[in-house]
């Protein structure tokens, strides 16, 4: 699988539709992005229809505004049988100057899916830049703390 495929970048205008109470984009929003982002990425990275399995992490920095020139960077970070960890960030800033900020960040777990909708094999992603070997080995780390995590949730939920 090439590189290229790993990384997508989806660029667009915030809408006045977007606008929650505080007039600043709503947070539903930014997740929705955030989702699409996560899905052309892994479907480009698989060559599947892919699931979300997992969204987390969601880290809201600063507010976007309606009208800010939105890009959102979704990133393999880890592949694993069927499921690609997926690193996102938001960008924003004002469409007539190139510099955007870092507004929101998180990670998320989409798993590659066949005809049938049963879990499909995905290709293996191996970092080779010591940065993507910590992008690795920092998802690996986030994935078993999850599972204490969710050890801890299933109390609520018996």
């Amino acid at each position: 699988m090439s590189e290229n495929n790993r990384e997508i970048t989806l660029r667009f205008l915030a809408e006045p539709a977007d606008v929650n109470f505080g007039g600043k984009v709503h947070g539903g929003a930014v997740m929705k992005w955030i989702d699409l982002a996560a899905y052309a990425c892994g479907a480009q990275w698989s060559g599947k229809y892919c699931i979300t399995a997992y969204a987390g992490g969601i880290r809201f920095v600063k507010p976007i505004r309606v009208g800010n020139m939105i890009e959102v960077v979704a990133k393999i970070l880890y592949t694993g049988k069927t499921s690609m960890h997926i690193g996102i960030e938001v960008n924003a800033g004002d469409p007539k100057y190139s510099k955007k900020e870092l507004k929101t960040h998180c990670l998320v777990i989409m798993v590659a899916a066949d005809d049938d909708g049963h879990p499909s094999d995905v290709p293996e992603w191996k970092p080779e830049t010591p940065k993507d070997i910590k992008l690795r080995e920092s998802a690996i780390t986030l994935m078993e703390m999850r599972k204490e995590i969710y050890k801890e949730m299933t109390a609520f939920i018996e």
